[in-house]
């Protein structure tokens, strides 16, 4: 019981106010509501909202163990958008902002965290001009490719994404993932790429300004494989 009144008032850890509620309602009949109230710094008022809430049915019971059930079967891996997805094929219709309230009500929390990686430093070398002018279509497989950088973040841990893909049918050619966005990295996805093609295909490679693609060393390898770079220019 002791514990129980101690945990009230805990500084170190502050007891959330539902928690609170529920141990001011098994204390209530031994000690005076009031005296409860205020030695856990609750209103009367959110005492009794939160006891309602408490004691009503979850109408979204059998949805939040199909959410728990779609987090874990894929290792943590899926947020919303995707449990979303597969609560819809699974016959449930519910939205992604129930959803993702739910899935921060029951702390379920995506792993994988995929954000634009900016790789511009400034003009480090030669830029190329934009050949592909905002024409992203092709009519066949390798005349168009694209590339970028994407950070990602698993288990707190930074990793660094360089894909190739084809802009015919978004076919990834070659990737490399790393812990450090450095120049190997996308020499690296180079040479698995180049593999695929033979030389003078007279391809177009298209990326942003990132000083990567501003390397001597970057651009030389391209013009060796006849294949011309083009870059958006970021303003």
């Amino acid at each position: 019981m002791l514990k129980k009144i101690a945990s009230l008032s805990s500084e170190k850890d502050k007891a959330k106010t539902i928690e609170k509620v529920i141990v001011i309602d098994e204390l209530r009949h031994e000690f005076r509501l009031e005296a409860l109230l205020k030695y856990a710094e609750v209103t009367r008022s959110t005492f009794y909202y939160q006891l309602n809430r408490i004691k009503e049915p979850d109408k979204y019971k059998e949805i939040k163990e199909e959410i728990t059930a779609i987090y874990h079967e894929n290792k943590g891996r899926y947020g919303y958008r995707r449990i979303t997805l597969e609560l819809h094929n699974r016959g449930f219709i519910i939205n992604h902002k129930t959803v993702r309230r739910l899935m921060k009500e029951l702390e379920l929390q995506c792993f994988v965290r995929a954000q634009k990686y900016k790789s511009y430093k400034g003009e480090v070398g030669k830029i190329c001009d934009n050949l592909l002018n905002r024409e992203f279509e092709t009519k066949e497989p390798n005349q168009k490719w694209v590339t970028d950088v994407t950070e990602f973040k698993v288990h707190n841990e930074k990793l660094y994404l360089s894909p190739i893909l084809d802009l015919f049918n978004g076919e990834v050619i070659s990737f490399n993932l790393s812990r450090h966005p450095v120049f190997a990295q996308v020499v690296d996805m180079l040479e698995k790429a180049f593999n695929k093609i033979p030389d003078n295909t007279n391809l177009i490679l298209h990326s942003d300004q990132g000083w990567q693609y501003q390397m001597k060393q970057y651009q030389h390898l391209l013009k060796e494989k006849g294949i011309r770079q083009i870059v958006i220019k970021i303003k």
